[in-house]
């Protein structure tokens, strides 16, 4: 028989879980992990327009994968920057040690992925093959945060390369962002990693409070729906 126990630490855990994920995949996809130096863009000149084609500013960024930068005047594009990717395929990523961090953040995320699924589920299962799945997805957590270090750590390294130095300038070396300054979606994926160590250590404490003695003693008394603070 299926037992809802719901308590206040496995759900925080929960929650904190999902929201690791999410927080993680978003960075990964974003392009604002670097901040290019302002660029100037004429506006289109009008005739009678006081200050017509004088330059604007704009700062282009730069991301693993993706870009953007100021829309070049095409009719078919409304907005003021075009954002995508600039890679067509894995090869065409800028650095190497970009493609070593893309591998190590995609495989730490898919792993967070899979432990929000199963998160949501340990309301009603909480083991598996006789192990708690709590402590089993504070293990996987860890691991996943592993990954994301190692890729956090490799991606400064591809500072160097030339799409870097494009969007930096000439002083941008490895571990040296130039010109450029680091985006919100840097400062997301380490607050993502730290979150998902945080995780991995309350998963156990999530592990408790399913299984205290106030919980089995309701299991007892035949309830099916446990709710404990």
């Amino acid at each position: 028989m299926c037992h809802v126990i719901v308590t206040c630490r496995s759900m925080l855990w929960t929650l904190l879980s999902i929201v690791v994920a999410f927080a993680e995949l978003i960075a990964f996809m974003s392009a604002d992990w670097l901040i290019g130096k302002a660029k100037s863009h004429s506006r289109n000149a009008e005739p009678a327009g006081p200050g017509a084609g004088s330059p604007e500013f704009y700062h282009p960024t730069l991301g693993i994968y993706a870009r953007c930068t100021r829309n070049p005047g095409l009719q078919h594009f409304q907005r003021d920057m075009l954002c995508g990717p600039y890679a067509e395929s894995f090869g065409e990523i800028a650095s190497g040690f970009w493609q070593a961090t893309a591998i190590f953040l995609a495989v730490g995320i898919f792993i967070l992925c899979i432990v929000a699924l199963v998160s949501v589920f340990t309301m009603c299962v909480q083991s598996i093959m006789k192990k708690s799945i709590f402590n089993v997805c504070g293990l996987l957590q860890g691991i996943a945060g592993l990954f994301l270090i190692l890729g956090l750590i490799l991606y400064p390294a591809g500072w160097g390369c030339q799409k870097a130095i494009d969007y930096c300038g000439h002083y941008a070396s490895a571990y040296k962002p130039g010109d450029c300054s680091l985006g919100w979606a840097f400062y997301t994926a380490i607050g993502g990693t730290v979150l998902t160590f945080i995780c991995a250590v309350f998963s156990a404490q999530a592990e408790i409070a399913t299984s205290s003695d106030k919980v089995q003693e309701e299991i007892e008394e035949g309830k099916n729906l446990i709710c404990l603070l």
